[in-house]
């Protein structure tokens, strides 16, 4: 079959030694304006992905058919490569297989699978539980088995810092590599000490999730490269302020009955960002 030039171009960039700044897209738009502006990788956040589609918390309540299609728009308005979030697998071992092998038709470069037991629970949240590390490890064999393309990255995410400790979050990062995970995600570290000391002890490429309103404090790119890591991740940076901006200027237009004067800056380009004048040329072109 025939590879992935997108993945390729993920994984050449990260051998390469450079790091990796990936805003949060959750939908078409989002999609269009972050593709537009030069970033080597995008994130499909879970988070917005499913608060966009159906207005509900990530809460486990999107399905693999909700994600892969909302993955599968994505890749195919935008021309930077994907990360994308993949919940558990949503569900067994066969379960991930068909995920991978999902998330690679739909154009995917790099797939997160984590170890939250079923429902899983957005990160930074109380309440998540991970599974026996054993089942995890099982869960990444099959992910790498399982693409078929062998460009496409593996990214595997422990949540066990939050109910059990830095040190057993840190022995399934270990684990995880010698699973065969490509890039490897240790969630909600609480304090700068704690993203530098994963930074030393995690070998393979090391992602940081860098969300808004959460445990993990956001640090500066340059000083997350510094302590060892290789990506960066901003799922909630998107979706909050357009839904911030959203609030402002409704609140406007109910108290001043009209959009004139609202404060908030509109982009101007929307019939180009979206792809009307190919519409127009193609209409033009074809005009009966």
């Amino acid at each position: 079959m025939a590879g992935n030039p997108k993945a390729q171009a993920l994984r050449d960039r990260l051998a390469k030694g450079e790091f990796i700044l990936a805003p949060g897209i959750y939908d078409g738009i989002s999609a269009r304006v972050a593709d537009g502006m030069g970033f080597p990788a995008l994130y499909m956040t879970g988070y917005g992905a499913t608060a966009s589609m159906l207005g509900l918390p990530d809460a486990g309540l999107a399905t693999y058919s909700d994600m892969v299609g909302r993955a599968e728009m994505i890749c195919s308005v935008a021309s930077t490569p994907l990360i994308a979030d993949a919940d558990t697998g949503y569900g067994g071992l066969l379960n991930v297989q068909r995920t991978v092998r999902g998330y690679e038709a739909a154009g995917v470069a790099a797939i997160q699978i984590e170890d939250q037991e079923m429902p899983k629970k957005c990160g930074h949240t109380p309440g998540r539980r991970v599974v026996p590390a054993e089942d995890m490890v099982l869960k990444i064999k099959v992910a790498v088995e399982a693409r078929r393309h062998g460009e496409t990255l593996i990214v595997a995410r422990t949540d066990a810092r939050t109910a059990h400790g830095l040190d057993e979050a840190l022995r399934r990062a270990r684990l995880f590599e010698e699973a065969g995970a490509d890039v490897i995600f240790v969630e909600s570290p609480e304090s700068e000490a704690e993203l530098e000391r994963i930074g030393k002890e995690v070998s393979k490429p090391l992602l940081a999730n860098m969300v808004e309103f959460g445990k993990t404090p956001r640090v500066e790119a340059a000083r997350l490269e510094q302590w060892g890591f290789d990506l960066a991740i901003y799922p909630g940076l998107g979706f909050s302020v357009a839904a911030e901006a959203m609030r402002r200027a409704w609140s406007h237009l109910k108290e001043q009955g009209t959009s004139i004067g609202v404060a908030v800056p509109q982009y101007r380009n929307m019939h180009e960002l979206m792809g009307f004048p190919e519409v127009w040329d193609f209409e033009k072109r074809w005009a009966q």
